[in-house]
């Protein structure tokens, strides 16, 4: 998978995965399958998180020789924006915009940007185009958890 490919799929599943979110079941959304794990709102907030960060890495990347970033507590994150307590609708929503979003900004990235090293947190650098694909790909990892929270 390249650059080129993530842009088109981040646009595809924006839309198609937003619809089959709207669809679900609301009363599936909150429930946790233990209360050690995420509920598929937390889930969608942790993708809202994750889509945040990665936005700043994308545009931050492109102004230097060499980018490094904190991570983040990803617990953390999901437990003090209460995503749980959240509207439905209100986080599909955010999250679909915020993924054709990165999708634009991805698609404007030049190519000569693609091997600038990224540091994340204490990992070790990897080029923003790596960056970029490992985004897609946690992106459909948690898709398919959320999927298979609301069908449970």
């Amino acid at each position: 998978m390249n650059v080129a490919d993530v842009v088109v799929e981040l646009r595809a599943v924006a839309g198609s995965f937003s619809r089959e979110l709207l669809a679900a079941d609301s009363r599936n959304t909150a429930r946790r399958p233990d209360p050690r794990t995420w509920s598929p709102k937390e889930v969608l907030g942790h993708l809202i998180d994750s889509a945040a960060n990665n936005h700043q890495r994308f545009v931050r990347a492109q102004e230097t020789d060499a980018l490094s970033l904190p991570g983040y507590e990803q617990n953390h994150w999901v437990r003090s924006q209460g995503y749980n307590d959240a509207d439905w609708p209100h986080l599909v929503a955010l999250w679909t915009h915020l993924n054709l979003h990165l999708a634009d900004v991805v698609a404007r990235i030049p190519i000569d940007r693609y091997s600038v090293p990224c540091t994340i947190g204490e990992s070790a650098p990897v080029a923003l185009e790596f960056v970029i694909v490992d985004y897609l790909n946690h992106l459909k990892h948690h898709m398919a958890q959320i999927r298979e929270r609301l069908s449970a």
